[in-house]
């Protein structure tokens, strides 16, 4: 029999590449590059290369199961629907709806998302529903939403092969999004200048014409030292921010404290090089600002996405080619899942819950009153565990791994009442839940996922699921129904029709219009082609709006007990919570195990070697991990990828939030290392 080739999308980061899937005999064999795909253009990575090497892994939920004891059984279907109505539908009758949570997916497609937030609201009449976009850019949909309107990519990925500048800061492309390094690569070929502002040398800093090496969390000293130098020298675009922005002069008055001297003090770099960097992008024709969760995982994370729109305003390098600010998405569909409403404050297009003529609007289309009341965030809802939260309801993620301060959510999880886990695997959150009710993975569904440049794109089945594992689809309309709500919905493409009638910007969407090389929001009508970038004649919000960036330093900083600086990240091989990557065998053979990296000269000092077992402690709690020796991380720093369950870098990371995204401060808290007693070093 000659094998299918199916079309589809990559279930790993968010740059959302073409894949196609072999199928011989209904099993996946092998996946390839799509050479006609608008953004990977025929190029994977590593990720995409292997992507169907987890589909018919051993460890696949099959049935549904419910925990007896400390054990769990098989149960059917209807019994575990049954049971999840009777527990929801107690906990809301005994404690109200605001009593239940529901966690919703990146993972998961966006006709997916917009039917589980749409449940939660409407059954419970709660906006408890959040997703892990508060754990990665929560920052980026706040601040760029206050600052231009719209929280999202200004540009298309193609457009950084065209930049003359293209600033790096807290994005560490190359491992993460290597797609997107290869654009940007494209652009240093064509002579770009490329500069990277972060504290690890990693392989973007390696390969760029600038590298500084600033303390950790000082993103918002060095951009407002570039912006003071620019109006010092007239850089700025002084007709752009005439005719289109306000808030300069609230802006040029604060940067008045902020001195290239006093920034370079503060970020530990010569002023010479915050000069130079700020004058490389000023003067550039078009310049593009690139950032990751270097930026966004801070306590002052949506200060630092203003400071960085503040910046691009300031020049005049946006609402055009080339130019703008690119947040990259970490996983597959964190756009997407922000756009259908799976956030605790706003409803699908972030249209806000506490609007009345918004909620209004949503009411008579849903056919159920709503709340006005914002809900909680996913770190709130696991801190209120036992209290305010009694029942959780969790979609394909994963925060006993995820999260911060990993102990404190073990805690929290065995505190709740009752706690459904839907997921391909029984993933580390899993083994608390009460219910498990087994999920379909990327190969196994159809639906739309939307990339990191506002890309909807078209999802295709291409093998049946394992055992009696349904999509997420259907189990939601299935409990839905069984809620008492009228969810008829037999097919995505019927859902993606209801959400393009709520959502403007989506009013053009169609399954049958994504066949080709999918559509960029805003698409407003059936005769729009996509917008390949934002704000050309207006923004979004009319004018643009500088906002002075509130510098909050680090919560911790390195003391005489907790003398380093301790960062997490992610790492090529590997993706997010490892419960894709870690099952793929090529992928397990490139980076087998947890690892941990420090400087040689500190190493010297603490009697460590190349491999040595050591233990890595802060105020939370500790792991033991394996010693990396390198020159990658600077002085007094260590740095630990957060993918491995054996060594939970999350054990180690500070919970404290962002006031106005509620992200946490992931990137930076003090943290002491120590060698394992009695290890045997092989030599």
């Amino acid at each position: 029999m000659n094998p299918d080739f199916i079309k589809t999308i990559c279930p790993y980061c968010g740059v959302g590449c073409g894949l196609v899937l072999k199928v011989e005999d209904g099993k996946v064999v092998g996946t390839y590059p799509d050479k006609e795909h608008p953004v990977s253009r025929g190029t994977l990575c590593i990720k995409g290369w292997s992507a169907h090497q987890f589909v018919h892994h051993a460890d696949r939920l099959k049935t549904p199961l419910v925990k007896r004891g400390d054990t769990f059984e098989k149960i059917s279907w209807d019994d575990a629907i049954a049971l999840a109505v009777e527990k929801l539908q107690s906990t809301a009758a005994r404690y109200g709806g605001d009593a239940i949570g529901g966690l919703s997916s990146a993972k998961c497609t966006n006709e997916e998302n917009y039917l589980f937030q749409k449940m939660i609201r409407m059954a419970f009449k709660t906006n408890n529903v959040d997703h892990c976009a508060r754990l990665c850019h929560a920052p980026t949909a706040v601040g760029m939403g206050q600052t231009t309107g719209s929280g999202a990519m200004t540009n298309s990925i193609s457009d950084l092969a065209g930049a003359e500048c293209i600033l790096i800061i807290g994005s560490n492309a190359a491992e993460s999004h290597p797609i997107i390094m290869g654009e940007i690569y494209k652009a240093a070929d064509r002579g770009a200048a490329v500069v990277v502002v972060d504290p690890r040398k990693t392989a973007v800093a390696e390969n760029a014409q600038v590298h500084l090496r600033i303390n950790p969390g000082t993103d918002i000293p060095l951009l407002c030292g570039m912006m003071r130098h620019i109006i010092d020298e007239g850089l700025h675009n002084e007709k752009f921010i005439h005719d289109r922005m306000e808030g300069f002069d609230e802006l040029k008055t604060f940067l008045r404290s902020w001195p290239v001297e006093r920034a370079a003090k503060e970020c530990g770099i010569a002023e010479e090089e915050i000069r130079r960097v700020a004058e490389m992008y000023a003067r550039a024709k078009d310049a593009a600002a690139v950032y990751c969760m270097g930026i966004t995982q801070h306590a002052c994370g949506t200060a630092n996405v203003h400071a960085v729109c503040d910046l691009a305003m300031l020049c005049g390098q946006i609402g055009k080619t080339f130019s703008g600010v690119y947040p990259l998405r970490g996983q597959n569909n964190v756009q997407g899942a922000c756009d259908m409403g799976a956030l605790p404050n706003v409803y699908p297009g972030y249209q806000s819950v506490s609007v009345p003529a918004v909620k209004e609007k949503f009411e008579k289309a849903w056919g159920r009153e709503l709340s006005a009341k914002p809900g909680l965030t996913v770190t709130e809802m696991i801190g209120s565990a036992g209290k305010d939260i009694r029942a959780l309801y969790i979609m394909a993620e994963n925060p006993a791994l995820s999260d911060p301060d990993v102990n404190h959510v073990l805690e929290s999880l065995t505190k709740l009442d009752f706690l459904i886990v839907q997921d391909i695997f029984l993933t580390e959150t899993a083994k608390f839940a009460d219910l498990v009710l087994p999920a379909v993975c990327f190969a196994e569904k159809t639906g739309t996922y939307t990339n990191t440049e506002r890309r909807f794109q078209l999802l295709r089945k291409a093998v049946e699921p394992p055992g009696e594992a349904k999509g997420d689809f259907e189990i939601i309309c299935l409990l839905a129904n069984a809620l008492g709500l009228d969810f008829p919905y037999k097919h995505p493409g019927e859902v993606m029709e209801e959400i393009a009638k709520l959502v403007p910007e989506y009013g053009g969407i169609r399954f049958d219009r994504l066949e080709k090389a999918g559509l960029q929001w805003p698409c407003p009508d059936l005769k729009h082609e996509g917008t390949r970038f934002l704000h050309d004649v207006q923004f979004t919000r009319g004018k643009g709006l500088f906002i002075v960036p509130a510098y909050t330093p680090p919560f911790e900083t390195p003391d005489g007990e907790y003398p380093y600086w301790l960062s997490t990240g992610r790492m090529f091989a590997h993706y997010h919570t490892g419960t894709m990557t870690r099952r793929s065998a090529f992928l397990s053979r490139e980076m087998e195990g947890a690892y941990a990296e420090m400087h040689p000269e500190d190493a010297i000092k603490a009697g460590i070697r190349e491999g040595d077992r050591i233990r890595i402690t802060s105020r939370r709690g500790s792991i033991v991990t394996a010693a990396r020796i390198t020159k990658r991380v600077a002085r007094g720093s260590v740095f630990a990828p957060f993918h491995f369950t054996e060594a939970r870098a999350n054990i180690l990371t500070n919970p404290v939030l962002d006031p106005i995204s509620k992200i946490p401060e992931f990137k930076a808290c003090a943290a002491r290392i120590e060698k394992e007693p009695h290890e045997k070093h092989e030599r």
